[in-house]
């Protein structure tokens, strides 16, 4: 087939309403500060972080305060805006100084999702172009920064009504970890398809993996489904194949973090054994994935950084431990999905399928031109 989307699933200026999201995931606030929603203490509380600096952002990207890739990239936008504003009164050369700290700062926060370094160089580029002056410069990235937000939800939108064709009425989907509203600026990813499928009058029942260690399926995406009043049944991540087997799955749906020029996917931890597992059983495995995920430098997915993070994800949660003292533990965060696994790649220039490597070169250039 063809490396072009599918004309049939690409995004049409008819998209079925879908509802907002009763909550934000990063917002600015009036007096020149962002809000981000706290995701450590879900579902149990609903708590917002109000962060002043670039410092507190790149600490809440880290410690999942805020998380799924496109969300770190608009968090890592509005850190560089937070930061301008709160240096817009030092002298030019504090100013040049604390910004630049602020980019290294953010960039080092977390390695894997590539929507952080595509929203850091949009930021740094909008820099460039900006206003010698504190104020005119701290203006114009907090322009960008909206503009990062806005562009992410309107391709969360187009997605979901390019991926809602792929699912049929009655269909039961399984997802991994949470791509969610919870993950972008607004609608989600995998979630978005199936929101939008529901807003387009589909009966849809979703089988969450609860997502270990950190539980992204079990304390997130079940909050958001739930929330939504879309049928949701939380599983054990190793109970995915014996539920396939018996034929009660028929598409799998998950996100990305960094999508490689031939295709790989990047995305949380367990997401490969599902794609193997939809292969041996014949079943559909979509990736939802904007367009910003998308990185056509590095050639597949072995060159991928892949996030290791501490132990205590591992043998405990909270303050729980379960685990033995001193047992040796391996964290890494991400696995890589071999393209000829993916059926095909959901984003907001509609569905493309293989070859993978063809269709993203198309794309990417046709999105570059425009």
């Amino acid at each position: 087939m063809g490396p072009t989307p599918d004309a049939a699933h690409a995004a049409s200026d008819q998209e079925a309403p879908v509802t907002a999201s009763p909550f934000h995931t990063v917002a600015w606030l009036a007096e020149g500060a962002v809000s981000v929603l706290d995701q450590r203490r879900l579902p149990a509380r609903v708590e917002y972080l109000r962060i002043a600096d670039a410092t507190a952002m790149a600490t809440a990207i880290r410690t999942l305060a805020v998380r799924g890739a496109p969300a770190i990239g608009c968090a890592a936008a509005y850190g560089i805006a937070v930061e301008a504003h709160r240096l817009r009164a030092a002298p030019a050369e504090a100013r040049h100084a604390g910004l630049q700290a602020a980019f290294e700062d953010l960039a080092r926060s977390r390695p894997t999702a590539v929507n952080l370094f595509w929203a850091l160089d949009r930021m740094g580029r909008r820099l460039a172009a900006a206003p010698a002056d504190g104020p005119g410069a701290a203006a114009a990235l907090l322009d960008e920064a909206h503009a990062v937000l806005g562009d992410d939800r309107a391709a969360n939108l187009r997605m979901g009504a390019a991926g809602a064709a792929l699912v049929g009425d009655g269909a039961r989907i399984l997802t991994h970890c949470n791509a969610g509203a919870l993950a972008t600026a607004a609608h989600g990813t995998a979630l978005g398809v199936i929101r939008s499928a529901v807003a387009a009058g589909k009966r849809v029942s979703v089988l969450a993996d609860e997502t270990r260690p950190v539980l992204q399926g079990a304390r997130l995406t079940a909050w958001e489904l739930l929330a939504e009043g879309i049928p949701v049944t939380l599983i054990p991540d190793g109970a995915a194949g014996l539920l396939m087997a018996r034929g009660e799955v028929d598409l799998v749906i998950v996100g990305a973090d960094r999508v490689a020029a031939n295709g790989d996917v990047a995305n949380k931890i367990g997401t490969y054994p599902l794609a193997v597992l939809a292969r041996r059983h014949n079943l559909p495995f979509y990736v939802a994935c904007p367009l910003s995920t998308v990185d056509l430098s590095v050639a597949h997915g072995s060159a991928i950084p892949i996030e290791e993070r501490g132990a205590d994800e591992v043998t405990g949660y909270g303050a729980e431990r379960w685990a033995p003292p001193g047992v040796a533990v391996r964290n890494p965060a991400f696995d890589i999905t071999p393209a000829d696994l993916v059926s095909a790649l959901i984003t907001e220039a509609g569905v493309l399928r293989p070859p993978l490597a063809e269709a993203l070169r198309a794309v990417m250039a046709g999105a570059s031109a425009r």
